[in-house]
């Protein structure tokens, strides 16, 4: 139905209700007390995340790099804190095939540049990943990222373990210790794109999501693969034309920006090692 000039408050299909200015005013200030609170009960929890207790390893440990094994401590570059993110990887298996979830999570940090900022409060970050470097290597080039990236294959916890992971160290002089991890949705703050679409009025277009009735239904999921458990997520994979999916021309939604990426016949996994 299309408004006339004196119908401006006739409801639209699929849209929140239209109103004026002053009672969108209102109901905006209703949520605010909520999102205030929310804010606060955040900052509660970081408090209680910097009064966790932590545990020491050994910081001599050798992951593998572009220079060949280094000693776990040179990833806090000189600085006190680390933060890593650990992506997982199937072994053998060309680009299309590594991890969608992980693929999200290290995209919205790919840059050294995305990472100015927790350098200036004495932070540093890296990717950790199960694969062997000789093919983690041609993966980073191929989808262009210039944050460093480490081999851990066969490294002991609490480097080496749970792939799919957010993990924060902190360094005393050479003795280094695990402080914090989170995994799951608890990656979600790295993922900007996530929050922003959390503030529009269709948010994320996801079956989870609890939406008004008539609003536009998510996108079609495909079926589970890879022992998922679950159906893809709309950001996990695409084909060529974007539309979701775990077809074998499908790939990880950002690697069709990457020169060269073009539909493949199967996702390529040949086992995998987490």
């Amino acid at each position: 139905m299309t408004p006339t000039p004196d119908d401006r408050t006739a409801p639209l299909s699929g849209r929140p209700p239209v109103v004026d200015l002053a009672t969108w005013q209102a109901a905006r200030d209703t949520l605010l007390v909520r999102e205030k609170a929310h804010t606060r009960e955040g900052d509660a929890i970081a408090a209680a995340r910097r009064r966790l207790p932590m545990v020491e390893f050994d910081g001599t440990v050798e992951v593998v790099g572009p220079d060949g094994p280094v000693p776990f401590l040179d990833l806090f570059q000189g600085r006190d804190e680390l933060v890593v993110y650990k992506h997982m990887w199937y072994d053998g298996a060309p680009h299309q095939g590594q991890c969608e979830g992980c693929t999200t999570t290290a995209w919205h940090l790919k840059n050294v540049e995305d990472t100015v900022y927790l350098n200036a409060r004495g932070v540093s970050f890296a990717v950790l990943t199960s694969g062997r470097w000789d093919e983690v290597a041609s993966y980073v080039a191929f989808m262009g990222y210039t944050q460093p990236w480490y081999s851990v294959r066969d490294v002991a916890a609490p480097v080496g373990d749970s792939m799919g992971s957010l993990t924060c160290f902190l360094r005393d002089g050479d003795r280094t210790f695990l402080t914090y991890a989170t995994t799951g949705r608890g990656n979600e703050p790295v993922n900007g794109s996530l929050s922003l679409l959390d503030m529009t009025p269709y948010g994320r277009r996801e079956a989870w999501e609890d939406s008004p009735e008539g609003w536009p239904e998510a996108p079609q999921a495909g079926s589970p693969v890879g022992g998922h458990g679950a159906p893809i997520c709309w950001y996990w994979r695409s084909d060529a034309d974007g539309t979701a999916g775990w077809g074998p021309t499908s790939r990880p939604v950002p690697q069709w920006t990457r020169p060269g990426a073009t539909p493949e016949e199967t996702l390529g996994r040949h086992g995998h090692h987490h």
